[in-house]
């Protein structure tokens, strides 16, 4: 198992560029089962769950040509044998988000036996809203216990378009209702849907090659079925995710760094919820520019009560990075409550930052109230283990901030969201090293 040794205390300058949006390649890589015309998709990030879905397309029989950043997809034939193996289980069990694979292959082949999906360890991560859609389409799910496998079938007729009220605003949920939905016979409604820039990427994609969809950009998407979809192009957009830790990275440790090419209005309010946390952050363009900071202060509301920062469904704060702003929090002036609504387990690896010096009450498994330092005592090195890809890059910044050297293990998990993350740092001057394991 490969870890990081991380030396803290060394400033960042210099420029970095996102790479593509991890959420938005998963969701748009299993959209060209959709067709069996060819699809390029362009500024795909090199990361462990992206490669592994691309490895789980080819094994299916989907022509692949990998050139860099852009590959080529040609679903023409689909191994439905494949389909049914061990092999095809297992992938999909470690990779989760193999689950958008549902909806496209139930509309191109009108059935597919799909086992649980895999992911990160963050809690529960119920399906329904996923299984619900798709019943709402017509299909029909049995439950085959001694392979933990779904099976879902389409009627004789086709699915059929259908309204329905999501009971959440799922964002890989409402990708698969949408695949599934384009090729449907008839009308689909889909209110509280997800509304995220990579949902409206994927639709986009989708129109391109021949979809009818209107609302995007809303919770309300509506979806007039059409007989067959064609090839496209696409390009994905920069990683707010990574973004948003490149902020925090530069704001922990008083450096100074540009970000390029950010793609500004699809970062919704992520700018300003590290403004929040006193952080100034420059708009040149469409950069980013991270001034060097000495000490930065924790806003108050209005009323003098302590600040609160939440996830939300967009155009609210996502979730993931969450961990990220907690991280950055420890070394602010002033005191804030974080309060992770969506995930039960997402905040447990706040022992670790506690471990080194980190003032944080962890109030329950939902919400944790973090006292900052202001940089009058910097945190402490220490050994860690990653649960879980956000979790993982906040103990990563920590360690960055930290005095000596950290270790921290099961790093697979920062590198299934993370493309090539110490070398692109190092390059910044951090001083990380990656130590490959047995």
């Amino acid at each position: 198992m490969a870890s990081f040794l991380v030396e803290g205390g060394h400033r960042l300058k210099g420029t970095i560029t996102p790479a593509g949006a991890k959420n938005e390649a998963l969701q748009v890589i299993c959209a060209v089962l959709l067709t069996e015309q060819e699809v390029v998709i362009d500024n795909l990030p090199d990361i462990l769950d992206v490669n592994n879905l691309i490895d789980l397309l080819q094994a299916m029989g989907v022509q692949v040509n990998r050139n860099g950043k852009c590959c080529t997809f040609r679903a023409a034939r689909l191994d439905t044998d494949y389909l049914q193996s061990q092999d095809f289980f297992n992938r999909c069990n470690r990779l989760r988000g193999s689950v958008m694979l549902i909806g496209p292959l139930l509309a191109r082949l009108g059935q597919v036996t799909y086992a649980k999906p895999g992911g990160d360890k963050i809690g529960r991560r119920r399906l329904d809203t996923h299984f619900q859609g798709l019943l709402r389409l017509g299909a029909t799910y049995t439950y085959i216990p001694e392979r933990q496998a779904y099976t879902f079938a389409a009627p004789a007729q086709g699915l059929q378009g259908a309204y329905m009220l999501l009971d959440e605003a799922s964002v890989t949920g409402t990708a698969n209702i949408v695949m599934a939905a384009v090729l449907a016979k008839g009308t689909t409604t889909i209110y509280n849907a997800a509304c995220e820039p990579y949902v409206q990427q994927l639709c986009r994609m989708l129109k391109r090659m021949g979809a009818r969809i209107s609302g995007i950009g809303s919770n309300l998407l509506t979806i007039e079925g059409v007989q067959r979809l064609e090839g496209t192009s696409h390009t994905l957009l920069p990683d707010m995710i990574e973004i948003g830790s490149f902020i925090g990275m530069a704001a922990i440790t008083a450096s100074n760094i540009t970000i390029k090419d950010v793609s500004y209005d699809n970062l919704g309010i992520i700018p300003d919820a590290f403004r929040h946390l006193g952080i100034r952050i420059e708009q040149q363009g469409d950069d980013l520019h991270i001034p060097c900071q000495e000490h930065y202060e924790i806003e108050s509301f209005m009323d003098g009560g302590i600040l609160h920062l939440a996830d939300a469904p967009w155009p609210g704060l996502t979730p993931d990075l969450l961990s990220v702003l907690l991280v950055v929090a420890t070394q602010a002036r002033g005191s804030v409550l974080i309060h992770q609504k969506m995930f039960e387990s997402r905040l447990f690896f706040v022992d670790k930052l506690i471990d080194m010096g980190a003032q944080i009450i962890l109030c329950d498994p939902h919400r944790a109230v973090v006292i900052g330092h202001d940089h009058r005592m910097r945190l402490r090195h220490n050994n860690m283990s990653s649960p879980d890809i956000r979790a993982g890059i906040a103990m990563l910044i920590a360690a960055m901030s930290a005095d000596g050297t950290s270790l921290i293990d099961h790093i697979d998990q920062i590198d299934r969201g993370y493309e090539r993350i110490e070398q692109r740092l190092n390059a910044l001057g951090a001083h990380i090293i990656r130590q490959d394991g047995e």
